[in-house]
C-alpha cells in the first residue's frame, strides 16, 4: 500500500558530493522546494555522531544509511570535547572532524552540520564545557559577554575546519581569513548548517540567536542556514535568514503546516523525526513501534517533506559524558545511546532498517546498494578479576588532595590548568570529633557515599539529604564524602545550576563542615595506567565491599570482536579496558550490559580496570548479544 502514496520518484543517485565538483550554488529553497545546483532535491537523512562512534566504524555506518537510501549525514559537534580546556583544541583521533566529514563526501553524503554552541543530544550540559561555569555569574546560552567570548574562540578554531567542506564557493575575502583562498573551490559536503538548537525551548534573551547566525556568517559560512524546534518552540526559536524546521515523533494532525504560520512559501523539513527513545537509570528501556515508525515516516514523504532520522545510528554515551534531566526528579541517562534507532547500539541492522529500505527504495525508484555484512560478535566467556585494591590505598600512592577551609565544586577546583574537573568523582574528607545529624540542605550534586574513616554510613543525594552519623570512642575521625557527578542536565531551564561535587556547605549538629582536603577522581587514562604500578593489590576475597579497584585480563587469540561485558553481581561503577573508559554500570538498570568495540581490543592480554563503589562480584562475563533492560513501548 505504501508504493500507492508516491505518484512521483525522486531520484537523487547523481546527486553526491564526489559527482559535483565546481559547484557554486550549494542547497537553496524556491518556494516549497530544495534546490541543489538548481536541481529539484530532497534531503533523506539520517543523525549519526562521530563522538559516539569508534572511528574504525564511521564507514560502515556511513554505507548502511546508503544502502537504506539515505542521501544526507546529520551530526552535532560537541564543544566539551573539542576544547576540554580553555584555549587548548583537539580534533585528533575519535574528534577529527575533518576525517569525518571528508568520509561522508567519500561515500556519496551531504551533510548537515549542528555545531551549537549548544547541542542537547543527552550529552553532558548539552555539550557545552563545564569549564564556563566557573564563572558564578555565568548565564549559558545567552549573549553575556563571559559566554560569548568563549564561543567566540571556539568558533574561530572549528571553522578552520568547518569551512573549507562547505558545498558552495566562498567569492568573498574574509577578514583574518588569509589562508582562505579567495574563491575557494571546496567541493565538500555540507549543505546546510544549524543555528543553535531548539533554542525555543529555552528563549532566555531575545538577541542571542542573532548573535550565533552572525558569528557562523562572520567567519564564513555561506550555505544554508536552519534552526530545530518542537513544536511549541518553533515560533520562539526562528532567526531571520534560517529555514525553520521541526522536530517531533508523533505526527499531529497539522504539524507540517503549522510550519507555513512561522514562515511561507518554504520546503518543509523534519529535523529531528524520532525512531526511538533514550533511558535514565532506574527507569525501563524504551522501544518504539517499527511499524508506527515506517507509517509516520511515508506520511511525512506524501506531503513532499524532507526528513531527517534521529537517531538512524545512536552509539554510546562512552566515558562519563551521559546527560540528566531535570524535570520532577533529576535522572540521568544510561551509557547506551542505543536509542532504540534504525541500527543498533553496535550498528547491527534492525527490523526498522528494512522496513526503512524499502519504503525509500519505493520513493527513489531506483536500485539501492546492497547493505554491507554485519560483523559478528564474541563471546569470550568469564572474565576472572584476580586483584583489588581498596580507594583508601589508593589515595596516599597517587593523589595530592587540595586543602580548602570551605567545600569547592568540582568546576572550581585548582585543577587542569585551572579548567577545574569536569566528570568523574571527588572525595571530600574532613574531620570530625563525635557523631550526629549530617544535613546536606540539598549541596550533594548528584549521589554522595557517606564514610567514617573506612566505615560506610550511607548515601545522600536529592532525595535523602540527611544521615545520623554514630559516635565513636573519644578522639577524632575522618569524615568522607565521595561525590559522583552523574551527569549534568542538558536539556530545559536548569543548565546555570549544573555544577557538581559539594555546591554549598554540609552541617554536622547543624555546624557547617570545614578544613577540607579534596581529592580529584576524574579516572583519566593516565591514572587508570598509573593504578600497575602502585603496590598493595591483593587476591580478591570471597566477599568485599568497595569502594576499590579491581582488575583481571581478557586473552584473546584471533582479531578482536565486537563483544558486550555483563557485570552481574557487581552493584555500580565503571569499566576501563586498555584504558579506555567503557562508561558507567548500575544494577538498578535498565542497562545490564556495556558495549566494547572490537577495535578497542587487541590480540593477547587485555587489561581490565573496574572501580566499583560497592559490592563487587569475582567475575564479569563477555557476551555477543546486549542486554539493555525491561522493555516499555515509547507512549
Amino acid at each position: 500500500l505504501i508504493c500507492l502514496l508516491f505518484s512521483s520518484r525522486f531520484n537523487w543517485s547523481e546527486l553526491t558530493p564526489l559527482g559535483l565538483w565546481g559547484r557554486t550554488l550549494g542547497l537553496q529553497t524556491d518556494n516549497s522546494q530544495f534546490l541543489l545546483e538548481g536541481m529539484p532535491f530532497r534531503i533523506f537523512g539520517g543523525s549519526m555522531h562521530y563522538f559516539r562512534v569508534p572511528r574504525e566504524y564511521w564507514e560502515d555506518r556511513m554505507l548502511k544509511m546508503k544502502a537504506c537510501g539515505l542521501n544526507t549525514l546529520t551530526t552535532y559537534v560537541p564543544w566539551n570535547l573539542h576544547e576540554k580546556e580553555r584555549g587548548r583544541f583537539d580534533f585528533s583521533e575519535n574528534l577529527d572532524l575533518r576525517a569525518f566529514l571528508s568520509l561522508a563526501a567519500k561515500n556519496g553524503l551531504w551533510v548537515i552540520l549542528r555545531p551549537g554552541p549548544y547541542i542537547c543530544s543527552e550529552w553532558d550540559l548539552g555539550g557545552l564545557p563545564s569549564w564556563l561555569l566557573q564563572d558564578p555569574e555565568m548565564q549559558l546560552r545567552t549573549t553575556y559577554k563571559g559566554f560569548t567570548e568563549a564561543v567566540d574562540a571556539y568558533f574561530d578554531r572549528l571553522m578552520r575546519v568547518v569551512v573549507p567542506l562547505q558545498a558552495s564557493t566562498i567569492l568573498f575575502p574574509l577578514q583574518g581569513w588569509e589562508w582562505l583562498p579567495r574563491a575557494y573551490k571546496k567541493g565538500g559536503p555540507i549543505i546546510a548548517v544549524q543555528v543553535e538548537n531548539e533554542y525555543g525551548s529555552y528563549a532566555k534573551d531575545p538577541n542571542y540567536m542573532t548573535y550565533v547566525k552572525m558569528a557562523l556568517l562572520n567567519r564564513g559560512i555561506v550555505e544554508l542556514l536552519m534552526t530545530s524546534d518542537n513544536k511549541n518552540g518553533l515560533s520562539f526559536g526562528l532567526v531571520e535568514g534560517a529555514l525553520a524546521t521541526v522536530n517531533f515523533q508523533k505526527l499531529e494532525p497539522g504539524l507540517l503546516k503549522y510550519l507555513d504560520t512561522v514562515q511561507k512559501d518554504q520546503p518543509k523539513m523534519v529535523m529531528e523525526y524520532w525512531t526511538g527513545w533514550f533511558d535514565n537509570w532506574g527507569g525501563p528501556h524504551y522501544v518504539f513501534d517499527a511499524d508506527e515508525m515506517v507509517n509516520t515516516v511515508a506520511s511525512v514523504l506524501k506531503t513532499g517533506a524532507s526528513i531527517n532520522l534521529y537517531m538512524f545510528h545512536g552509539g554510546t554515551n562512552f566515558g562519563f559524558m551521559n546527560g540528566a534531566l531535570e524535570a520532577d526528579e533529576y535522572k540521568s541517562d544510561v551509557t547506551s545511546y542505543d536509542y532504540d534507532a534504525v541500527l543498533t547500539e553496535a550498528g547491527d541492522y534492525t527490523s526498522k532498517f528494512f522496513k526503512l529500505r524499502q519504503l525509500f527504495s519505493m520513493v527513489i525508484g531506483q536500485p539501492l546498494p546492497l547493505p554491507p555484512m554485519i560483523e559478528s560478535k564474541a563471546s569470550y566467556g568469564a572474565i576472572l578479576l584476580h586483584q583489588y585494591i581498596s580507594l583508601w590505598d589508593v589515595l596516599p600512592a597517587l593523589l595530592q588532595p587540595i586543602k580548602s577551609e570551605f567545600p569547592v565544586n568540582m568546576e572550581n577546583l585548582h585543577l587542569n590548568d585551572s579548567i577545574g574537573q569536569p566528570y568523574g568523582y571527588v572525595l571530600y574528607e574532613t574531620v570530625i570529633f563525635g557523631g550526629g545529624h549530617l544535613h546536606t540542605r540539598d549541596h550533594v550534586r548528584d549521589r554522595a557515599q557517606v564514610f567514617v574513616n573506612t566505615m560506610y554510613v550511607g548515601e545522600l543525594d536529592y532525595n535523602t539529604v540527611e544521615l545520623s552519623i554514630p559516635e565513636g570512642q573519644q578522639g577524632f575521625r575522618q569524615l568522607r564524602l565521595l561525590v559522583e557527578n552523574r551527569g549534568r542536565v542538558n536539556y530545559g531551564l536548569a543548565l546555570n545550576e549544573q555544577r557538581k561535587g559539594l555546591i554549598g556547605d554540609v552541617f554536622l549538629n547543624k555546624t557547617p563542615l570545614r578544613n577540607f582536603k579534596i581529592y580529584s577522581l576524574e579516572m583519566k587514562p593516565a591514572f587508570i595506567k598509573s593504578l600497575q604500578r602502585v603496590s598493595g593489590w591483593s587476591t580478591v576475597p570471597d566477599y568485599f565491599v568497595g569502594p576499590a579497584f579491581f582488575r583481571g585480563r581478557l586473552w584473546i587469540e584471533q582479531q578482536p570482536q565486537d563483544t558486550f561485558l555483563k557485570l552481574q553481581g557487581w552493584e555500580k561503577g565503571v569499566v576501563f579496558v586498555n584504558g579506555q573508559n567503557l562508561g558507567r554500570y548500575w544494577k538498578i538498570g535498565p542497562q545490564e550490559t556495556l558495549y566494547l568495540p572490537g577495535p578497542w581490543l587487541r590480540r593477547g592480554g587485555n587489561e581490565i580496570v573496574i572501580f566499583e563503589e560497592r559490592t563487587a562480584g569475582r567475575i564479569i562475563q563477555s557476551v555477543d548479544i546486549p542486554y539493555l533492560g525491561r522493555t516499555q513501548y515509547v507512549d
